[in-house]
């Protein structure tokens, strides 16, 4: 199983983002897909999931800008980031789990894609 991120880049302060995660390997649909960041310095902090009955969960945090999406006939997930703040910028990673639930942001991933960078500037 393989996870390849896309979609980041270089954007302004109140732009938006989609960022494109595609599985190999396996039917994404029957995963737990995820999205965590990473900013220099600082810890990897979970972002949203969408489970395999397609229920979607966001931390608090992340809640309002950020939006998970699935497509199934392309086994892909999405994150649409709006009103990007200079603090969303990060390593954006996507992840998968067998299962999950309303505690899948504690749980250990069981794949990892490389990330793809999101740099938000003034």
């Amino acid at each position: 199983i393989q996870l390849e991120e896309s979609g980041g880049g270089s954007v302004q302060a109140g732009g938006s983002l989609r960022l494109s995660c595609v599985m190999s390997g396996w039917t994404a649909t029957t995963l737990c897909m995820t999205w965590f960041r990473q900013s220099p310095g600082k810890e990897r902090e979970p972002i949203a999931s969408v489970d395999s009955d397609d229920i979607i969960r966001y931390v608090d945090a992340m809640k309002g800008r950020f939006s998970i999406s699935r497509e199934h006939g392309k086994n892909t997930i999405y994150l649409q980031m709006n009103s990007l703040k200079l603090e969303d910028s990060a390593m954006y990673y996507c992840a998968a789990t067998w299962v999950c639930g309303p505690t899948w942001s504690r749980l250990p991933m069981s794949y990892w894609g490389k990330g793809t960078l999101v740099t938000v500037s003034s």
